[in-house]
């Protein structure tokens, strides 16, 4: 008779975020659960923002957790930590953290004379993405570890400053209140024009120029938007509005490169609404959600207007511009004019293309407790982690063929909702629900479903029934969407149909699909 061959056999597949089996205590005194080191640095990385507090834990005992983590693997595990660090930085869209953790990757191997794995320079060079990162990492580097700055730090520098220095870079990001000016950074590193971009050099040159002689130095001809903003700044103020009103004025700000940053600053004044839909063409579609509320404010015309709705809600944008479903969220709270709803609702559905139909009947809780409202997602947001968790909860219930959407915190309720129903529609329907009773609420909406997902911090009240996924039969999967990254979990992790995930992108959900099909959930850069 077959004991294991049979027709019901099913694999147990793993997932890469593991618990260790040591018992901890949560930051509200339940029963945690240990992670091992890789898993700890994940689950914080992907939701670090950096001398940032959170409610249970201060900025600087977070980010020396990240540091003391990062140089702890980046000798015992260095092909996984730089992997790790190039994801954050490309998919997981975190730049401090991943800044900060190159930096310590780099300190932590020198110190110990490793040579094994991904080399120093591709580490640096692979989290520098965007042209003031050089500075931002050459200022972190200087104010934690001196002046003295390593050969495969600056070679790294180099190789990012030859991919990402040009002309509007140079306008946008090379200015006064940098610490680290281009030039001084060329001065540093001693970067090498590309050999493919015959202009770089005179990009070089100009840059170290403008830094040390201002007043002396002239753009080269064959970088003609350097002229071009050069001659507009020299204009007096007086004849600068009219630069704007004319027929042209969008294309001459565009192709000097002035960004909606600094035209205000050029102008002298305020940017009204010939202003607006003079630089409008030229900005990128996050800038433009960003600035939703002061185009209502100066009257942009419905024409414009129905161009920039167009633009933030194209899908390529939303995809090219890897922003967090989250900032879609904000932007629709604080436009007060209603012809951005439908717009930013459609952006917030692109953001959220990843996330799965899940088949059958799922459970859905949502982390609402004081906590969660407490810790914002970044510090520029004004948004919450209990926001967040409403967002991709009621996405995955939109999305199944049937769910059970329930927040949680103290007490405990299901948030209705109609198939088809606009996202940012049902999260009017939540609350502040207090303390963190995770158990009992799992305990009360749990009725023989085919899974369970919770989306949470994980800092849940002890319970006499113990831990939250307890409360679940063995055989059905429970999947924990982590939005803070503390040190111990609710729930064991990686094996026996206990999964933990993290992030504030729905790239975690695709490791759904991948568990219940049978194969493994691997970490992001290696799936």
């Amino acid at each position: 008779m077959a004991r294991f061959n049979t027709r019901t056999a099913k694999a147990q597949p793993k997932s890469a975020v593991a618990s260790t089996g040591r018992v901890l205590r949560t930051h509200e005194g339940g029963r945690g659960q240990e992670r091992d080191p890789r898993s700890e640095l994940f689950l914080l990385a992907v939701a670090d923002f950096v001398s940032q507090d959170t409610f249970y834990e201060k900025a600087e005992d977070r980010d020396d957790r990240f540091a003391r983590l990062v140089r702890d693997l980046a000798v015992a595990d260095p092909q996984w930590t730089a992997g790790l660090l190039g994801w954050l930085r490309g998919e997981g869209n975190m730049r401090t953290a991943s800044l900060v953790g190159a930096a310590e990757y780099v300190h932590a191997r020198l110190a110990a004379g490793a040579t094994d794995g991904p080399s120093n320079r591709q580490v640096v060079a692979s989290v520098l993405q965007r042209p003031d990162e050089p500075g931002e990492l050459l200022a972190y580097w200087t104010s934690a570890y001196g002046r003295a700055v390593p050969k495969p730090v600056k070679r790294g520098v180099a190789d990012a400053v030859r991919r990402l220095y040009h002309a509007r870079s140079l306008l946008k990001y090379d200015t006064a209140s940098k610490g680290y000016r281009f030039g001084d950074i060329l001065n540093l590193v001693h970067a090498s024009p590309d050999p493919d971009k015959p202009w770089q050099g005179d990009l070089f040159r100009y840059a170290l120029d403008r830094r040390h002689h201002p007043d002396t130095a002239v753009p080269p001809a064959s970088l003609p938007a350097l002229s071009l903003h050069r001659e507009l700044m020299a204009l007096p103020v007086e004849a600068r509005r009219a630069v704007v009103t004319s027929a042209d004025g969008a294309e001459r700000l565009a192709a000097a490169g002035v960004t909606w940053e600094a035209l205000a600053g050029w102008l002298q004044g305020p940017l009204d609404k010939a202003a607006w839909e003079a630089v409008i063409p030229s900005m990128g579609p996050m800038a433009l959600v960003r600035n939703l509320r002061n185009f209502d404010e100066a009257g942009v015309s419905d024409e414009v207007a129905a161009q920039v709705a167009a633009r933030i809600s194209d899908p390529e944008q939303v995809r090219r511009s890897r922003q967090f479903p989250f900032r879609y969220l904000a932007a629709y709270q604080h436009a007060p004019s209603l012809r951005w709803s439908y717009p930013l609702e459609q952006a917030l559905g692109h953001s959220l293309a990843n996330v799965p139909a899940l088949p059958g009947r799922t459970l859905i809780l949502v982390d609402r407790s004081g906590s969660m409202f407490w810790s914002k997602v970044s510090a520029r947001s004004q948004l919450s982690r209990a926001d967040a968790a409403a967002v991709f909860g009621t996405a995955l219930a939109l999305r199944a063929a049937d769910a059970d959407l329930v927040q949680f915190g103290s007490t405990s309720d299901t948030v209705r909702f109609r198939t088809g129903e606009s996202v940012l529609k049902v999260l009017e329907r939540f609350g502040d629900l207090g303390g963190t009773d995770t158990t009992e609420a799992v305990r009360r909406h749990y009725r023989r479903h085919d899974r369970v997902l919770i989306v949470t911090d994980e800092q849940y009240s002890p319970h006499r029934h113990g831990g939250p996924t307890a409360q679940v039969p063995d055989h059905v999967p429970v999947y924990t969407w982590n939005l803070e990254g503390y040190r111990a979990g609710h729930g064991p992790s990686g094996t026996g149909n206990r999964h933990t995930f993290g992030g504030l992108t729905d790239a975690a959900f695709r490791m759904v699909a991948l568990l219940e099909s049978g194969r493994d959930g691997r970490w992001p850069w290696l799936a």
